[in-house]
């Protein structure tokens, strides 16, 4: 066991010392008087990849946008909206098929695929490999 000691230290130190940090700012905000929500904060190139592809599924893989269910623990079952998404100067622009309603709660929900993607992200954040890590922001009209 004592002759595996420095190569378990050896593997820990290389994993720790390539580890960066892509921690992302995103930022959503309502435009055309409601009618679509502004998305900021994506890395450029992630974007602009998932710009070649047109249909819908495929930005919902990174992110789309819910209706907020009366009952919030329920938040995981709920369909994406339907809707088009655009980019332009590296903002994404999402106009949803129906109009958002006025007195209605949405979320937006992004995906990290960059969290818990080294051995020290699993260990400090307890997490198991390939769980997906999300945030969700939550607007209104």
């Amino acid at each position: 066991m004592k002759k595996y000691l420095p190569v378990c230290f050896l593997l820990m130190s290389l994993f720790s010392c390539t580890e960066t940090s892509t921690k992302t700012s995103v930022t959503i905000s309502p435009i055309n008087n409601g009618k679509a929500l502004q998305i900021t904060g994506f890395d450029p190139a992630i974007i602009n990849e998932i710009s070649r592809d047109s249909s819908a599924k495929a930005w919902e893989t990174l992110m789309a946008v819910y209706r907020m269910p009366a009952d919030t623990s329920m938040r995981n079952l709920q369909p994406a909206q339907p809707g088009r998404y655009t980019v332009h100067n590296n903002i994404v622009v999402f106009t949803p098929d129906t109009a958002f309603s006025a007195q209605q709660t949405y979320f937006f929900r992004y995906y990290d695929f960059s969290a818990g993607g080294t051995l020290t992200d699993l260990i400090k954040s307890r997490s198991k490999p390939g769980t997906l890590h999300y945030t969700d922001l939550i607007f209104k009209q």
